[in-house]
């Protein structure tokens, strides 16, 4: 399965400048657990994003820069490319940002969107959910409290 995992404002907003524009640790742990042990598709500057690579996980980075091999990761210039390399028996997951996700969506099996009830200045947006291809199939709200400043959901659509 192909499983695209975010976190997105009401408006879509992903982060600005390449960074997240909240915090939520609780939607840190949730996307540690259900992607830790798996393949994670992402673009290059995704993956600059990060200060190391993600432990305990197989990274695929997307890259049109032909010398671009950071250390410990698999490189390669196309979704299609990423996908093929995924296991069939396995769940693999893209991760971002805005352009590989719209890249990713025609692939993509299951969306697990942590919608973040606010709006932000972005410069990189989720793609929108075509309703007529997608059904929500489990919601959970979250309220903000002292370490979480917005409320949020966990959102998981499937594909019809």
């Amino acid at each position: 399965m192909i499983i695209m995992i975010a976190a997105a404002a009401e408006n879509n907003a992903l982060g600005k400048d390449n960074k997240l524009v909240w915090h939520l640790p609780n939607d840190f742990k949730r996307f540690k657990s259900l992607t830790t042990g798996h393949h994670i598709i992402m673009g290059r500057k995704t993956f600059e994003s990060f200060p190391k690579p993600l432990p305990d996980r197989v990274h695929i980075v997307i890259s049109r820069q032909e010398n671009y091999k950071p250390e410990g990761c698999i490189v390669v210039d196309s979704i299609e490319k990423a996908i093929a390399l995924c296991p069939e028996n396995d769940d693999s997951y893209v991760i971002g940002g805005g352009e590989i996700y719209n890249l990713a969506l025609p692939f993509t099996d299951i969306i697990e969107l942590t919608k973040v009830h606010h709006s932000f200045d972005g410069d990189a947006f989720f793609p929108k959910i075509n309703k007529s291809e997608w059904i929500l199939v489990e919601s959970e709200e979250n309220y903000k409290d002292e370490k979480h400043l917005y409320d949020y959901s966990y959102e998981t659509y499937i594909r019809k």
